[in-house]
């Protein structure tokens, strides 16, 4: 199953994913942006939770947020048996305060 969300984030602030999945064996959860997989550095972070033998959490965390950040998001679930995607796809708004 695919599915594809649009997200506007503001310059400077913080963009939040979370991704949930379900499967026997517990399946692994890596995020990707524009085709690239994503690993924690100093403006991104990713947290994981494991509940139960058969479910997963997945967060990231990017902060603050630039235009270089626009793009698109996957979370891709996966287990021996099976693969999952969610798709994100954002674009940047510029407030004037």
């Amino acid at each position: 199953m695919h599915s594809h969300f649009d997200y506007e984030y503001v310059l400077g602030h913080k963009i939040v994913f979370i991704c949930m999945a379900k499967g026997k064996p517990r399946p692994h959860i890596t995020w990707f942006k524009d085709g690239v997989e994503l690993y924690t550095h100093m403006y991104v972070n990713l947290h994981e939770w494991h509940y139960g033998t058969d479910r997963i959490k997945s967060k990231i965390e990017i902060d603050p947020a630039t235009q270089m950040d626009a793009g698109i998001y996957e979370c891709y679930a996966d287990n021996m048996y099976n693969v999952d995607t969610r798709t994100f796809k954002t674009d940047f708004s510029i407030t004037f305060d």
